[in-house]
This record gives structure tokens, C-alpha cells and sequence, in this order.
């Protein structure tokens, strides 16, 4: 929940393409980020996986005029319209891309090699058809961050009653990491250009909560918890890691909500 997910990258940075924010060359370079490589397999017209570029250059060519994030778990088809092999595939990624005004979908697949602290990636994402509807359980900006107010309330006292440690140097390392990585995208939008500040703030606080989340997971009673005691605290968390997913899909999706509304002024 912490980490930026691909689809948020691909999203957030190919939104401000199509915007006229960012050169194609700088939307592919922020999209790949710490990766080595990302191609497009199943490309309208094409036999092979291409490169970033022409993909989203197609993909503005059969009229995508934005792109959403879907963000699905068990239980919880965020950000999907189907069809049914598109959401089985964008399920078992934990995420997928969805064009707005073409019925494309993009949805990752992670390769890894090499030892630790020197791992080469890279991410196929496989073009396929969706079904243009309204996505599930997608929340606007303002209901995401009305929701996340009462959210992080919520966690900091499940937090309390599973009596998980809040410090310590783990912990202590994490928040520090997390505080490091909000003040080094001050004043630079940890999003891409063209989004709102709403945006921005409601993603800090989704991650805020995220990390929030992971702590209780990792730091609980040392780590040594039963069958039974994992079991409890995922139903405790599993509501407020819902509400940080939803806001995370509203951030990344507030672009084309904003296209939506002026389309209907």
C-alpha cells in the first residue's frame, strides 16, 4: 500500500501526456521509474510487444482521452467494469490500467531475476478489451477524503486495541522513510502534472494509512502471532485498508473525473 503501484505511474504520467503536460520521453522515463524495462503485449495492430511510446501514442490513436486505475482485491472489484477475464487477470495483478473513451485495459506482469539489492525488472502489460461502464466502488475526491479523515482515526485505534507496537526501530525506520519521501516530492507533486492538489493530498493520506497498515502487520507482538491472532487482525484492518485503496484509485483517477465534469457543464 506504501509503494506507488505501476498503474498509478502509468495512470498519473500518461494522463499528463495526452494533457500536453510532459514530452513523451519524460512520461515514459517517470512511468518506469526503478525498473528496466516495460513493454505492451496485445496492442491493437501490432504482433509483438512494443515500447511505452508507441503504445500510448496507439492508444490515443484508438481514443483514449485518460486513464483510470483500478485497484481490486478479493472481495472488492475497485476500479473494474469487466469483462469477466480482464477482472480475473487485473485480480490476480492486484491492479490494472482502463482507458477512458477507448474500451482497452492494461494489466501487469512482473519479472524478476537476480540477487538481492541488484534485481532486474521488467513489466509486460497486456492490452485488453474492457467493458466501457462506470468502474465498482469508485469514490470522487471529496467522498475519498471525507473518507479518509474518519479512516485514519479508525486505524489509529484499531492500532490501539490490537495493542501493536508504535515504536521501536522498524517502525521507527518506516515513518522516517515515509516522512523522507513526503518532503522530498514538497512543492514537485508526488502525481504528475495537470492534477489537483486535492489529488495530491488525498494519495499522502491513503499512503499515510497504508504504511499505518503495514506496521500493524509486521510489528504486532514481535511478529509472533498465531493462526487465529492474524486472522483477527485482518478482519480488524481489512475496513480501513478498504477506504485507503478506494482513496488511492479517487487520487489517481481525479483526473479523468475532472474530464467527466466539464464534459457535463
Amino acid at each position: 500500500m506504501l509503494s506507488e503501484p505501476r498503474s498509478g505511474r502509468l495512470a498519473a504520467w500518461g494522463n499528463a501526456l495526452l494533457a500536453g503536460f510532459v514530452s513523451p520521453d519524460d512520461a515514459v522515463i517517470a512511468i518506469v521509474g526503478d525498473d528496466a524495462v516495460h513493454r505492451v503485449e496485445g496492442l491493437p495492430g501490432e504482433t509483438r510487444p512494443v515500447g511505452l511510446t508507441l503504445a500510448l501514442g496507439r492508444l490515443r490513436g484508438l481514443g483514449a482521452r485518460g486513464f483510470r486505475v483500478a485497484l481490486p482485491a478479493p472481495g472488492h472489484p475497485l476500479g473494474l467494469s469487466g469483462p469477466p477475464d480482464f477482472n480475473a487477470r487485473a485480480l490476480d495483478a492486484e491492479e490494472a490500467v482502463v482507458c477512458h473513451g477507448a474500451a482497452y485495459g492494461l494489466v501487469p506482469e512482473v519479472h524478476e531475476a537476480g540477487p538481492a539489492g541488484d534485481v532486474h525488472v521488467e513489466v509486460v502489460w497486456h492490452c485488453l478489451p474492457v467493458r466501457e461502464a462506470p468502474p465498482a466502488d469508485v469514490p470522487s475526491l471529496s467522498e475519498a477524503e471525507r473518507e479518509l479523515a474518519e479512516g485514519l482515526r479508525e486505524a489509529t485505534e484499531v492500532l490501539s486495541r490490537l495493542d501493536v507496537a508504535a515504536s521501536g526501530p522498524v517502525a521507527q525506520a518506516a515513518v522516517d522513510a515515509f516522512r523522507a519521501r513526503a518532503e522530498a516530492s514538497a512543492g514537485h507533486g508526488v502525481l504528475a502534472p495537470g492534477y489537483p492538489q486535492r489529488a495530491a493530498r488525498v494519495l499522502e493520506l491513503a499512503q499515510r494509512i497504508g504504511l499505518l497498515i503495514s506496521l500493524a502487520y509486521e510489528n504486532g507482538h514481535g511478529g509472533a502471532m498465531s493462526a487465529s491472532e492474524m486472522a483477527a487482525r485482518g478482519e480488524a484492518l481489512r475496513p480501513v485498508e478498504r477506504v485507503a485503496r478506494r482513496a488511492l484509485v479517487a487520487a489517481y483517477n481525479a483526473y479523468v473525473e475532472e474530464q467527466e465534469r466539464d464534459g457535463r457543464r
